[in-house]
C-alpha cells in the first residue's frame, strides 16, 4: 500500500512539472522530426480550442486544499462558469460548465470573427432603416461607416443594430449570417449551441454553454486583430462623413483590472449578466466565461474574483513544482 501511495505522489509531481513547464512557456509545432508533419497556423489553432485539461489539477493538490480555495467562490451568484490557463487549457474552476444558457451579445464574438474572415475591411456600409429595430443602438438610418470601423463600434459598444448591419453585409442577409455563424461553430466543436441572430437578443434559439463560448473566446483571440479590438478601452469612431462616434469599452475591467485583454459584455434579462473574460499577468494567460450573474455590476466583480483565484492557483502551482525540483 505504501508503494501504491509513493507512486501516486511521483505521478503526481510529475504532472505537475509537465504543468509547469506548459504554462511558462507553451511550444506548439515547429519543424518536424522523422518525417513527421508540421501543423498549420490553423491546426495549431483548432488544437489549442480544444485542448482542455480537467484531471491535472486534482492529481496535484490534495482535496482539501482544492476546497478551501473553493471556498473563496461561494458568494458567486452566476449560475455558469468555466475558468482556465489558456496556454495548458488546464481547467482551474468551473461551474454548469455544460448546461445551456442563453448568452447575449457575447453572440457578438462570432458576429465579429465572421466580419473579421470574411470582410473587407474598407468596404462602406450604410445604415438603413431595416437594420434599425432594437431601439437601442447609437448608429442611425444614413450613418456609414467603414467595415473595420463599424466592427469595433458594435464590440466596444455592443450596438445591436451594427450586428444586423454587418450581418446583413457580409451574409447578404440575416438568415444566411446566421447559417455561417452555426456552421463555424460546428468547426469548432461547440456541439451545444446554436446561433438565431447576429447579436444575441432574446430569442429561445440562441444558446450555448460556457465550455464551448470558451472555445470560441480562445479560437476569436488567437486572432490578432479580434484582440486589438477587444483590449481597446475607448475609441472615437469615426465615421465616413466626417463625424466621430466616442465609444467607451462596455468591459470595465479593462480599467479596473490589473493584466484584463477583454473580452466582451453581455446583457439581457433572458440571459442574466455575462462576461467572457481574458487577462495576462507574468506570462499567463487566463479565459474564463462567466453566464447569468444576478446583476451588471456583479459580473465585473465576480469574474475578478475568479481571475484573482486563477491567477493564486497557477501561482500555487508554480511553486509546488519548484519545490519539488529542489527536492
Amino acid at each position: 500500500m505504501k508503494r501504491k501511495n509513493k507512486m501516486r505522489k511521483m505521478m503526481g509531481w510529475g504532472v505537475a512539472l509537465v504543468l509547469l513547464a506548459t504554462i511558462a512557456c507553451c511550444r506548439f509545432g515547429g519543424a518536424g522530426s522523422d518525417g513527421e508533419r508540421v501543423l498549420s497556423a490553423e491546426e495549431l489553432r483548432l488544437e489549442k480550442v480544444g485542448r482542455i485539461d480537467t484531471t491535472s489539477l486534482r492529481m496535484v493538490f490534495p482535496p482539501d486544499s482544492i476546497a478551501e480555495w473553493e471556498e473563496r467562490l461561494a458568494g458567486i451568484s452566476a449560475e455558469a462558469w468555466i475558468l482556465v490557463e489558456d496556454s495548458s487549457g488546464l481547467v482551474i474552476s468551473e461551474k454548469n460548465a455544460d448546461a445551456r444558457m442563453y448568452m447575449a451579445s457575447l453572440t457578438k464574438m462570432m458576429t465579429c470573427l465572421l466580419t473579421l474572415e470574411n470582410g473587407k475591411m474598407d468596404d462602406s456600409i450604410e445604415i438603413t432603416k431595416d437594420v434599425c429595430i432594437t431601439g437601442d443602438a447609437r448608429v442611425r438610418p444614413g450613418d456609414a461607416y467603414l467595415a473595420g470601423n463599424l466592427v469595433r463600434e458594435m464590440m466596444l459598444l455592443s450596438d445591436n443594430d451594427a450586428a444586423y448591419a454587418l450581418a446583413r453585409h457580409i451574409g447578404g442577409d440575416t438568415l444566411r449570417f446566421c447559417e455561417m455563424m452555426n456552421s463555424k461553430a460546428a468547426y469548432l466543436g461547440m456541439d451545444s449551441t446554436r446561433f438565431a441572430n447576429p447579436n444575441g437578443m432574446p430569442n429561445d434559439s440562441n444558446y450555448s454553454t460556457a465550455r464551448d463560448l470558451l472555445a470560441l473566446t480562445r479560437y476569436c483571440m488567437c486572432d490578432t486583430t479580434f484582440a486589438e479590438i477587444v483590449g481597446t478601452p475607448f475609441m472615437d469612431i469615426p465615421l465616413i462623413d466626417g463625424r466621430h462616434l466616442p465609444s467607451q469599452n462596455t468591459n470595465v475591467l479593462l480599467a479596473d483590472y490589473e493584466g484584463c485583454i477583454g473580452v466582451k459584455t453581455g446583457f439581457t434579462r433572458q440571459a442574466g449578466s455575462c462576461l467572457a473574460s481574458a487577462a495576462t499577468r507574468d506570462g499567463v494567460t487566463l479565459m474564463l466565461i462567466l453566464l447569468k450573474s444576478k446583476s451588471r455590476s456583479s459580473r465585473f466583480a465576480e469574474s475578478a474574483t475568479l481571475l484573482d483565484h486563477g491567477f493564486r492557483v497557477v501561482k500555487a502551482c508554480r511553486e509546488a513544482a519548484a519545490r519539488r525540483s529542489e527536492e
